[in-house]
């Protein structure tokens, strides 16, 4: 066992038993590396990652490998999960110096600045397609740090030098609504009208880029907008990066039409999608894209949520095949010959006619490019405009939709049943406070979207758990919890995900509590995060272990934390009437150059200077909390999709009740004649006060758009 049996992170504890004699992210290991006068390997990757797992069998669990690396560096390993601010640096290292990045990412640093001067990702154990071996590069950079260590200095100064103009990029001019039509031009302009989503391959879901274009075609009538949202969402819940089986989202697709994932499930993209999916029902009515929220926040339900209530961060990609072999997708993928042995001839025939599955096999192993005989079910070539992907297979077979999809629920049961006495794939179980605080704010959208309480229940329990284990006596918040053990000082990402899990809660259950939760956070993260020239830090003043404090306004797989941010403090601004909160997320608009060259990198930020563009609503219900009349005018309220709504709900006789003392405006605004009373405002000049809700309802479409 090497230091990281110590550790109480997954990612880790899967490399303790390596040769390589590899040290956490510490003062301690760098000093060491100063001492022996050697550079640092610095490796990074997560729990469930497929390359991750190549590298490591390949190189960091062979002998003669570890013996090299031993002695030419000293090895660092970190999980990016637990330390995404440390792999943010060097990510931004790794584009700088490459233009790629991904994980496995490999670092050389300097060890005693911790500069980096060579990045790459996957390395094999030797050289091979010209890639440079492990063994290769230790043997070299021994020899250059050994021959001209001054030099290699050098470089790595250079290389920071980039990397600090790349992460630090000042803010320049306000975002308006000029920008927001460009980035939804910029989207249509990606948009992949065969396959669905935006560029080719590889594809990931981003779901952001899909939420921003449903809520900007609700302000501008945009059908286009829409229909190319509504179309992504579809072409992932019908292709193989979909679980047909089991619900929920593959992390990518390796192909352009959505066929071929790579397997991992990670906790961020079913949140994402979720809410995607339930905004697009809101506008659209479309069931199958509440069917594709449903459906994957079962999947959450059933194996990402842990006893205790919050959500583990992910399932593998990996898992052991019927030779017990470690492969990727072993878990997921079907033979027809197992098809047919679990469903009989008849069902297996029209499973594999629905789902795409041939003899032959439609898989192929990505190292290899070879088929493997296996299938990954999906709808074939589905028509995105159609809301019934079943209808044409439907058709073909002599069914109707409704008698066809009886017989696959019956199908996907039956298949499940059997999948689950397959060997597992690792589940990563820790807790995070960024990831859940996103699921938190899924569940409660969901809730309030298709009218279930189940929904509710879940993310306040979630909440009240991560709260109470990830948050210090102090009131600040922890970035990691696993065997009861909470760790890691909060980033910027926990503070602003955890407080949209509360505001959508507060939204979702009108208890004043998630509210006034959410401000006291969003107050410490500006202390610790906000930039006063506008946006935010990812990382406090006083984080002593990085090379540089960077900005990342851009999104990746999720939304950027400092645009969660931004809106969140619009939002909270709306519901309270706190003019402070609305001009410090009017300054986290103010974006460096690069946002206005790529918009559609962005579109999280866009939703927020959309959000300030307006026009935007608060609606404040007045009325007995749990009466009938009151839950009438929510429901009439919450039948209209707007996106740039808050609604807040004031009960009787609460004068310097918990509602008034956070939203001091609310407390002119009450129930007339005792009956439950909607007023809706912009920019809290409101409209005429009524007690019946078609009415209200009316009122709010009528302010939604442009």
């Amino acid at each position: 066992m090497n230091r990281l049996a110590d550790t109480n992170s997954p990612y880790l504890l899967q490399h303790a038993t390596n040769p390589v004699d590899w040290w956490p992210w510490t003062d301690a290991a760098f000093e060491e590396a100063r001492r022996r006068n050697v550079p640092v390997f610095l490796s990074i990757g997560y729990a469930t990652c497929h390359w991750c797992h190549v590298m490591e069998h390949e190189s960091f669990e062979d002998a003669e490998t570890a013996r090299a690396l031993n002695h030419a560096f000293v090895p660092i390993k970190v999980d990016r999960e637990e330390r995404p601010d440390v792999d943010g640096v060097y990510m931004a290292a790794a584009l700088a110096a490459t233009g790629r990045g991904g994980w496995p990412l490999t670092a050389l640093l300097t060890p005693d600045t911790r500069e980096p001067f060579w990045v790459g990702t996957y390395l094999p154990r030797e050289s091979r397609g010209g890639r440079m071996g492990v063994r290769e590069l230790a043997a070299t950079v021994a020899r250059f740090w050994a021959e001209n260590a001054d030099g290699v200095r050098e470089s790595a100064a250079s290389l920071t030098a980039a990397v600090r103009q790349l992460a630090t990029a000042a803010p320049g001019d306000a975002l308006g609504e000029a920008d927001v039509a460009a980035t939804a031009a910029a989207l249509l302009e990606r948009f992949d009208a065969g396959f669905g989503g935006f560029g080719m391959a590889p594809k990931f879901p981003t779901p952001h880029h899909s939420l921003f274009l449903i809520r900007r075609a609700a302000v501008t009538s945009d059908e286009d907008l829409l229909a190319v949202a509504v179309a992504s969402l579809r072409a992932i819940r019908r292709g193989g990066v979909y679980d047909q089986v089991g619900g929920g989202l593959h992390r990518y697709s390796t192909d352009r039409a959505w066929l071929l994932p790579h397997f991992e499930k990670m906790l961020y993209d079913q949140a994402g999608y979720a809410i995607a999916c339930a905004e697009a029902w809101a506008a659209t009515g479309a069931g199958d894209v509440r069917e594709a929220a449903e459906t994957t926040l079962a999947y959450v339900l059933r194996d990402l949520r842990g006893d205790h209530g919050a959500f583990h961060a992910a399932e593998d990609a990996d898992s052991l095949d019927a030779d017990g072999h470690r492969e990727e997708g072993a878990f997921y993928v079907w033979t027809t010959a197992e098809l047919a042995a679990v469903l009989g001839p008849d069902d297996a025939a029209l499973a594999a006619s629905v789902w795409g599955a041939t003899d032959a096999g439609n898989y192929l192993d990505e190292a290899t490019r070879q088929r493997t005989g296996a299938n990954v079910l999906h709808l074939p070539a589905p028509d995105l405009s159609a809301e019934d992907p079943l209808a044409d297979a439907a058709a073909a077979l002599g069914l109707d939709s409704a008698d066809l999809e009886d017989r696959l629920a019956s199908i996907r049961e039956r298949l499940l049943v059997v999948r689950s006495e397959r060997p597992r794939p690792l589940l990563d179980d820790k807790v995070l406070t960024d990831w859940n605080g996103f699921a938190i704010a899924a569940f409660a959208v969901a809730a309030r979207a298709f009218g279930r309480e189940d929904y509710a229940a879940v993310a306040t329990e979630a909440a009240t758990v991560v709260l109470r284990e990830l948050r210090t006596e102090a009131g600040d918040l922890l970035h990691r919890w696993r065997d009861g053990d909470a760790g890691i000082d909060g980033l910027l990402d926990d503070y602003a995900y955890l407080v949209w899990g509360l505001v959508e809660l507060y939204q979702t259950t009108f208890d004043e509590t998630w509210l006034a939760t959410a401000l006291d956070l969003h107050g410490r993260m500006r202390v610790r995060f906000e930039d006063p020239d506008g946006g935010y830090f990812v990382s406090p003043a006083d984080a002593p272990d990085l090379l540089v404090r960077q900005r990342a306004p851009d999104d990746g797989a999720m939304p950027a934390g400092a645009s969660v941010a931004a809106l969140n403090g619009l939002r909270l601004a709306a519901l309270t009437g706190d003019e402070d909160l609305r001009e410090a997320a009017l300054r986290a608009l103010r974006a460096p150059e690069v946002v206005r060259q790529h918009p559609s990198g962005f579109t999280h930020l866009m939703a927020a200077a959309a959000f300030a563009a307006g026009p935007s609503q608060e609606v404040v219900i007045a009325g007995d909390r749990g009466a009938s009349d009151t839950a009438a005018m929510v429901d009439a309220v919450r039948s209209v999709y707007a996106p740039h709504a808050v609604v807040a709900l004031r009960t009787p006789g609460t004068g310097e009740a918990p509602l008034s003392t956070l939203a001091p405006f609310v407390a002119e605004q009450t129930a007339i004649d005792g009956a439950a009373t909607a007023y809706v405002c912009e920019r809290h000049a409101c409209q005429a006060p009524t007690t019946e809700p078609e009415p209200a309802a009316q009122t709010l479409a009528a302010s939604v758009g442009r």
